[in-house]
């Protein structure tokens, strides 16, 4: 009698554990390299960049040369990717960046990544929601003759971004990919018109010309295009989703980065072939937005165009989406290590999903919407205000938040594998995270220094140090936690960063008779 209810009992412990097991582990074997590819280059919503960054850049810093920026940003993301994909073999948690962080600085510099993480992707997320419900408002406007509030189709697409989040992965990387793979083909049709049909300049290479990168605006330009590459970082942060993780990651993060910086520098070149080197900051500040769609209006016709505006659109979706599924899975490895409340360390049931931090997610976009959808319901001011800062604050906290994460992983690499001993066998990675390092700070820097540039505010405007002091704030605070933590509960400081393997440890001693 004793032994049957002793036998009960360590069964439906096992039942309990391995259940448990399923809610705190994202599942295996969900991701392939196409999926995991199409899944990572979403977010850099590449029509976002062309008909969005690439005119800004050209029309508010004056810079000719962006193409060779591209370039140059380039090679500083793949020597920052050398010694992250390497990690990337010795790590395989949801949260990449803090986790990587605290294997070499420490639990205490973890959480302090891991808020400035959440923080920056979050951001990013939720500011393309005000530019999508601006460029959706004026799609019905034109060819609908209605007049919809911007607030109204962001806020569906807050709701279905989160009802896709809630769903498997392999779901979300189909609809990603095809967007995706439209929307490259379309911009690659207009770089092949433009190289067909340039202005009086012809084929000039004057962009690539070290020349064009003089003058104060480089620093802010420099930030301007960082941002256009965000969505590579990512790969990591769906290790534990597929079958091999040390082979795929590296491998579809050199991939997006290298595939990144050639169509980019090809694209801007494009656009500076069709209205000529010359003219391109003239007409980029006349058309600003409008700029790409004026030029294939007139080499490919009002129906490309048309088409063209709709992907637009549906880029910038792709992209909420992509960046939606790396913050839930941030939320979903903070909660599994006490980081955030432990609910949020665990799976949907049936599709393995990190649902809950896909909710909370979800919450706080519709939630900011809100709050700027009532700003916009003034009856003074600019009523656009609200959308463009929604997209440019937000936008610019986001990038300044990735770059920072960027330069501490770089840093953590080195030591490490000093820690290691390793530093020999992996000398030539030592060098390639030291230079980048430098140069993400040097960005960085230039970030903070311009950010009034950046956001579009004046030199002596509050929010050229509000905004970036959100991401100081959530680094203090993730600090303070980790100190915290180290203090009072040094065991769950220990296992910042572990992820899946501290799971795998407690399951075994758990199951030791």
């Amino acid at each position: 009698m004793t032994t049957g209810s002793s036998s009960a009992s360590r069964s439906a412990t096992d039942g309990i554990s391995t259940f448990k097991g399923q809610e705190r582990a994202l599942r295996a074997d969900r991701l392939g390299t196409g999926g995991l590819l199409l899944s990572v280059l979403a977010a850099t919503a590449p029509l976002m960049v062309v008909a969005g960054v690439m005119p800004t850049t050209f029309a508010v810093m004056g810079i000719v040369g962006q193409p060779l920026l591209f370039v140059l940003l380039g090679v500083v993301l793949i020597l920052f990717s050398v010694g992250y994909a390497e990690m990337s073999r010795h790590v395989h948690n949801a949260g990449a960046f803090y986790a990587y962080i605290s294997r070499g600085l420490g639990g205490t510099a973890g959480a302090a990544a891991a808020l400035v993480a959440l923080v920056a992707y979050n951001a990013l997320q939720v500011g393309i929601y005000g530019i999508f419900g601006f460029e959706v408002s004026g799609l019905f406007a034109t060819y609908a003759d209605l007049s919809v509030a911007w607030w109204i189709p962001a806020l569906v697409a807050v709701a279905l971004v989160g009802a896709l989040g809630w769903l498997k992965i392999d779901v979300n990387a189909r609809v990603l990919g095809v967007l995706l793979i439209v929307e490259v083909a379309l911009v690659v049709i207009f770089d092949i018109a433009a190289i067909g049909d340039p202005a009086k300049e012809g084929l000039s290479l004057h962009a690539f010309n070290p020349d064009t990168l003089s003058g104060a605006g480089v620093g802010t330009a420099l930030c301007f295009c960082i941002a256009a590459f965000l969505g590579f970082e990512q790969a990591p942060v769906y290790a534990e989703e597929t079958s091999r993780p040390h082979i795929l990651v590296p491998r579809v993060m050199f991939f997006a980065v290298g595939g990144v910086a050639v169509f980019f520098a090809v694209s801007s070149w494009a656009l500076t072939v069709a209205t000529g080197p010359s003219q391109v900051v003239g007409v980029a500040q006349k058309e600003s937005a409008g700029m790409l769609f004026t030029l294939t209006d007139s080499r490919l016709g009002g129906t490309f165009t048309d088409v063209l505006h709709v992907l637009f659109v549906t880029g910038m979706f792709a992209a909420m989406l992509s960046f939606h599924n790396v913050v839930a899975r941030y939320t979903f490895a903070m909660g599994r290590e006490g980081l955030l409340p432990r609910t949020f360390g665990r799976t949907t049931g049936t599709s393995g999903a990190p649902g809950t931090g896909s909710l909370l997610q979800t919450a706080v976009a519709a939630v900011i919407v809100i709050v700027f959808a009532i700003a916009d319901d003034k009856p003074t001011g600019d009523p656009t205000a609200p959308v463009l800062h929604l997209f440019t604050w937000f936008g610019n906290i986001g990038a300044l938040g990735v770059i920072v994460l960027m330069a501490a992983a770089s840093v953590s690499v080195i030591v490490f594998f000093a820690r290691r001993g390793a530093l020999g066998a992996q000398a030539w990675r030592m060098v390639t995270s030291a230079l980048a390092a430098v140069a993400l700070l040097v960005i960085a820097g230039y970030t903070v220094k311009d950010f009034d540039v950046l956001v579009g505010a004046g030199p002596d405007s509050s929010l050229s140090w509000v905004l970036p002091g959100i991401v100081g704030l959530a680094l203090v605070v993730g600090l303070v936690q980790g100190l915290v933590l180290r203090s009072r509960a040094p065991e769950a400081h220990a296992r910042i960063g572990l992820g899946n393997e501290a799971f795998q440890l407690d399951k075994a001693a758990s199951e030791t008779p």
